[in-house]
């Protein structure tokens, strides 16, 4: 990274103010910056956790700051909140806010994110229609909730089997509509799909699945029905889509930086991209991961911590960290989920465990090495899973499938 400051003085604008950028400051303090940080983001919040807002949105505090708002003082931060960067001039070395302010940068972090893919159908503008993303999304899901409304959601993803879980919990209906032949389709397992399906539908969700959504009807403004591609109208007072995310890569698209065959902004092991002087991290990037063929995404917390580390590397001259092997989590009821690796078809699938009793892990692999596992209050499990996945390790899967045998005695 070419710049007339050493590493430690390098004046550091952050455009974004989610998950990954928060971690990034923090670590980037901690490994000893000196220069200039600023901050900016287009809420009005503070850095804050989102997982809360689909797994627990209907019960406690919803502000839950990822660092206390004084951290960023003590830390000579300075945060710019409610404040959108229109233009990157790569020329300059500068980012144009919509007020017209131009910032200078030595080095420029992408952490924009990523946003709720739209629904394509009349009607997805009415009243009671939304997504959850922002804390403001997840203000308006809590009320809904409360006034006892029926939900459908639209999207059988983790977003959806997660807000369909607190609905229920919550005693409130949830009806899931899926265009897919099963939830999770493309990143879980059929085996787990079948699982959660199960779940969900003994804990009172309605699950349907290869149904399309082609349109939502309404009164007043406000939604009352969806109408699904065979003419069937199902009723609701709110629908919640959940239908993907697409990375907010707009202003790197704008300056000529490098994008990956389906958006999102093409960076290495150094979270660089194609502009040296411009990094980028989290929901907005596109990279190789291991276990993927080619160039991914990844929209995780993990996912946006690790890229936070390689990019306080690049700022401050240091070796880049180790890949991680890809891992996330999800609650639904009193399952929690843990799942390592990359799912894909062609996996010879091991199970330990039953998942009646609510605890259980899949491990999926190839010529007898795991490559992902899937997991449910297992913890052990998932921690020798996704061991196993980063150091290439070979298992006897029938030993590996006997709960009364140790994990470290299932290894070849």
């Amino acid at each position: 990274m070419t710049t007339t400051r050493s590493g430690a003085d390098r004046n550091v604008v952050i455009v974004g103010a989610g998950h990954a950028a928060a971690s990034f400051v923090g670590l980037l303090r901690q490994e000893g910056h000196t220069g200039e940080i600023t901050l900016l983001g287009e809420e009005l919040d503070y850095p804050y956790h989102r997982p809360p807002l689909s797994k627990k949105f209907s019960e406690g505090d919803l502000e839950q700051w990822l660092r206390p708002p004084e951290f960023y003082r003590e830390q000579g931060v300075t945060v710019c909140l409610g404040e959108q960067v229109t233009e990157i001039d790569r020329g300059a070395a500068q980012v144009v806010t919509a007020s017209g302010e131009r910032i200078g940068y030595d080095v420029l972090v992408l952490a924009t994110g990523s946003r709720p893919r739209p629904l394509p159908a009349a009607g997805a503008d009415l009243a009671g229609v939304g997504a959850l993303r922002t804390l403001g999304d997840a203000r308006a899901l809590r009320k809904w909730i409360a006034e006892n409304r029926t939900l459908a959601i639209i999207g059988g993803g983790y977003i959806g089997l997660e807000v369909a879980a607190v609905v229920r919990s919550a005693g409130a209906e949830a009806v899931v509509l899926e265009r897919e032949d099963r939830v999770l389709a493309r990143v879980a397992s059929p085996e787990l799909s079948e699982i959660l399906t199960e779940r969900h539908t003994a804990q009172g969700t309605v699950v349907r699945t290869g149904v399309g959504v082609v349109e939502l009807e309404g009164a007043e403004g406000h939604v009352q029905r969806v109408v699904l591609d065979d003419g069937e109208k199902i009723d609701c007072t709110a629908a919640l889509v959940g239908i993907g995310a697409v990375p907010c890569d707009e202003l790197a698209q704008a300056c000529d930086l490098e994008r990956g065959p389906t958006g999102g902004v093409v960076v290495d092991e150094y979270a660089r991209t194609s502009d040296p002087a411009i990094l980028a991290i989290g929901d907005v990037t596109c990279r190789r991961v291991p276990g993927l063929d080619g160039l991914g995404r990844l929209e995780s917390i993990p996912s946006a911590t690790e890229q936070a580390r390689q990019a306080v590397a690049a700022v401050l001259d240091t070796p880049a960290p180790q890949p991680e092997t890809p891992w996330f989590w999800s609650d639904q009821f009193d399952l929690k989920l843990k799942i390592a690796g990359i799912v894909r078809p062609g996996s010879d699938i091991v199970r330990r465990g039953n998942p009646e009793t609510g605890r259980f892990a899949l491990f999926h692999l190839r010529d007898g090495i795991p490559v992902a596992v899937e997991s449910a209050n297992a913890a052990p499990e998932f921690m020798a899973g996704k061991k196993w996945i980063g150091a290439g390790m070979p298992v006897d899967p029938t030993r590996l499938a006997d709960p009364g045998i140790a994990l470290r005695d299932a290894v070849r």
